[in-house]
């Protein structure tokens, strides 16, 4: 029996007062006339969103939720042009560590997806640059709290340029520049407007990268609909990870906004992916990409729990008949 984790994004949306992804802007931070004054309210933002992590974690280990991808924007300005001699990890030290101990504390499966401005395969040198700048905040993220980075970072190809070869092929020569810690963070997963499903698993064929697996990507962007007679080669992409299989789960908003996440997961959309994956693998981990977050999950298992072709194990996973 295969058993499956649900997870969610970020925020929680039975918690007030709990956002982790607080914020200051460029010209907010210029407007304070003091430089010091203006870094330390920074601190203080990030110390919130920390403390704020560390409160949606315990909520998620009281729901027996073990899935959860933690925000990219923990940590303001973290990565500005303008702010390369604010060591933001040494005032935060002590929370970082709190929010990594916990979650390994409680087998709490955490990871990143950086924002769509993280560009390997751009053109532009600078671009690339900042990328893996961005990328390296957040492998030092995960160093900070004590979690082994490695397959914590999940992102896109990249930009398509009307050029899909030429795209596929410049991330690969840009990947030569990447850290190898920072490489052996990363797993790509397939988009629904750029890169397929086929695209995206012969990257992760050719460099070794763990494939993520999005349903409803694939669903919005594919030139073979048949998805499953690529799934033995999807789980191979994962043979050298420690970590279950990972993939993403969401439904369209409607069939007019098709490529839109809905509020809630369609249960019935979620299951025709299951029973072609049953057995297959002893776990796989589902981040759901649902506006309404964990409240997606609540109601998620509260539909399941109604099935016959399920066996409940906790508040967020279940074995597959």
């Amino acid at each position: 029996m295969t058993i499956v984790r649900l997870g969610y994004v970020a925020m929680s949306m039975e918690l007030k007062n709990a956002s982790p992804s607080q914020t200051m802007t460029y010209a907010q931070f210029q407007k304070i006339d003091d430089r010091e004054a203006a870094i330390r309210k920074l601190e203080r933002i990030s110390l919130s969103n920390l403390q704020h992590t560390l409160r949606i974690l315990k909520h998620n280990a009281a729901s027996e939720i073990h899935f959860y991808r933690l925000t990219s924007r923990l940590i303001p300005l973290a990565n500005h042009g303008e702010l390369r001699d604010w060591n933001y990890l040494k005032p935060l030290q002590k929370q970082l560590r709190e929010v990594g101990d916990f979650a390994k504390e409680h087998n709490i499966r955490i990871d990143f997806h950086p924002d769509h401005f993280v560009l390997i395969n751009s053109m532009k040198k600078d671009i690339l640059k900042n990328s893996i700048q961005t990328l390296k905040m957040h492998y030092l993220l995960l160093k900070g709290m004590g979690i082994d980075p490695t397959h914590r970072c999940v992102m896109h190809v990249g930009g398509n340029y009307k050029e899909t070869e030429a795209s596929l092929e410049r991330f690969i020569d840009n990947w030569m520049v990447v850290p190898r810690s920072i490489q052996k963070m990363i797993m790509l997963e397939n988009d629904d407007t750029s890169f397929t499903l086929e695209d995206t698993l012969y990257l992760c064929e050719k460099l070794d990268i763990p494939l993520v697996f999005d349903y409803h990507h694939h669903l919005a962007h594919h030139r073979n609909a048949e998805w499953e007679v690529l799934w033995d080669r999807i789980i191979q992409t994962w043979r050298h990870s420690s970590l279950p299989v990972k993939m993403h789960i969401s439904s369209p908003k409607n069939q007019k906004a098709f490529r839109h996440h809905a509020d809630f997961v369609d249960t019935d959309l979620f299951f025709q992916f299951l029973k072609e994956i049953k057995g297959s693998i002893p776990q796989i981990d589902c981040m759901i990409e649902a506006k309404r977050k964990d409240e997606a999950l609540f109601q998620l298992m509260e539909e399941i729990k109604t099935r016959d072709d399920v066996e409940i194990i906790d508040g967020s996973s279940f074995h597959l008949k």
